[in-house]
């Protein structure tokens, strides 16, 4: 079986299993129940691109009806607006401003400036170091089967930050494969496929048929990996970073057929709205696999997103991957457990990338690593009804510029119903209610200074906990 990875969808699944251990980390004859983990994130899926978040323009019935068996999140947000950091807080519970990941793998060169700022973009790591311990990792050693397919972009062997021999791993030494994956299928170095039809020329995904579609493929290859780890009689972890939706822009021609005829109606993009059925599909494929398997019951799923969408209607949010405005960070999130969670409800609490790492932990009954810095909380008490979510705020960090936006330098706080962005460029700060504002159209910071203050204190704290790095001004 060949190896590698894909960028932006997010499905968690957990199925019980069952294997061996004692306190001591040694085998026993006591059972212990240990769940499955399907973990399945999309690339570059906005807030409104499914239609159980209110976009009746497009057919997502596979995650609909996700949405319909369990909790739908209307306030999840990624890591960052774009994809590489949010990958590597999900893969180690850190934030990219505490893992120094802060921008895309690849990106601008170092010391970059904007023609027309004075601001010097800060060094940043541009792969996932393999010191790092990942989830894959602590699984693994716990006895699980390890599978990645998809989209890993946190391989990009170049780096801002030499080594201290100088020298590095190569990017095949980066990939999943080497953090704690059994197999890896498609995961590499590209932040999206050089085509979405067979031959797809990704390095460790070679086509089967001329013409077969790669979210169809995925599926089959998640399809086998949990027949595999289930006739091995094994708990298994499997990694489903989706390529789709992001570019280059292919779908199948009935799809996209399809969507042409609601073009004006609501569509701007029918290749675009194709994708995103024929995502739905391959993870419809995956869904129906794990109930034929008899996994449903025992089954936890989570789906999300990496970040904001490049090429979609944001509205009523504002703005889209690459800034920290809601457009690019606010995301769908999904949670399935049958017996364990709600069918049918719906909750506005703010939850992040990060607490999606310590919910598996929680869920596999693990601890945290000692030498990872736990920025999320798991999300298991509230899932289950056992207490609410403790937490006042969330952070984020994006001191670089997207290769493709004209974003400004930032960092941002929610708190409660609030947020505040501070801009680098000229230290302003932007204060939104987001409970009567979702669309950031009205800055309350004159308004509201003391609520302002308070909010950009508690950002500076968080940067100063985090050892952010900070742009610089040019000579």
């Amino acid at each position: 079986m060949l190896l590698s990875g894909f960028e932006c969808l997010l499905v968690l699944v957990v199925s019980l299993g069952a294997f061996s251990v004692s306190a001591s980390g040694d085998e026993s004859t006591a059972v212990v129940k240990t769940p499955n983990v399907v973990l399945i994130m999309a690339d570059d899926l906005g807030w409104k691109d499914l239609h159980c978040y209110g976009n009746n323009k497009l057919d997502t019935p596979n995650i609909d009806r996700l949405a319909e068996q369990g909790l739908l999140f209307t306030d999840a947000y990624s890591a960052a607006p774009v994809c590489t950091p949010t990958r590597a807080a999900l893969m180690t519970g850190e934030a990219p401003a505490r893992l120094n990941i802060t921008n895309h793998a690849g990106g601008h060169p170092p010391n970059f400036q904007k023609p027309g700022t004075d601001l010097i973009t800060p060094i940043w790591l541009r792969h996932l170091p393999l010191e790092r311990v990942t989830l894959a990792e602590q699984l693994r050693a716990a006895g699980y089967a390890t599978g990645f397919v998809g989209k890993w972009h946190l391989s990009n062997s170049g780096q801002s930050i030499p080594e201290a021999n100088n020298t590095l791993p190569s990017e095949p030494q980066l990939r999943p494969e080497h953090q704690g994956f059994d197999i890896n299928i498609g995961g590499c170095r590209f932040g999206g496929p050089p085509s979405y039809f067979s031959p797809y020329k990704i390095p460790n995904l070679k086509g089967k048929n001329d013409g077969e579609y790669l979210p169809d493929r995925s599926a089959d290859e998640c399809i086998a990996f949990i027949k595999s780890a289930k006739a091995g009689d094994r708990p298994f972890f499997l990694c489903w970073w989706n390529y789709s939706v992001h570019y280059p822009f292919q779908a199948p021609a009935d799809l996209v057929a399809k969507y042409e005829k609601r073009k004006g109606r609501g569509i701007e993009n029918p290749t675009y709205a194709a994708m995103i059925e024929g995502m739905d599909a391959s993870i419809g494929k995956l869904l129906t696999a794990i109930d034929d398997q008899g996994l449903n019951k025992e089954t936890l799923v989570i789906f999300t997103s990496d970040n904001g969408p490049f090429a979609a209607n944001v509205k009523p949010l504002r703005a889209e991957k690459g800034y920290l405005y809601e457009g690019g960070i606010r995301v769908p999130m999904i949670v399935r457990w049958p017996d364990r969670i709600k069918p049918s409800t719906r909750t506005s609490t703010p939850v992040i990338t990060m607490d999606i790492h310590a919910t598996i932990l929680q869920v596999a009954k693990l601890q945290n690593d000692p030498s990872n810095t736990p920025d999320g909380i798991s999300l298991l008490p509230m899932l289950t009804g056992e207490s609410d979510l403790k937490r006042q705020s969330i952070y984020f960090h994006y001191p670089n510029y997207a290769f493709h936006k004209k974003n400004r330098l930032a960092s941002a706080v929610r708190s409660g119903d609030y947020k505040l962005l501070w801009f680098y460029d000229d230290d302003s700060v932007e204060l939104y209610d987001l409970k009567n504002d979702i669309s950031e159209s009205r800055n309350l910071a004159d308004k509201m200074p003391e609520k302002a203050a308070q909010l950009r204190s508690k950002l500076d704290a968080w940067l100063k906990d985090t050892n952010a790095s900070q742009p610089q001004r040019a000579n």
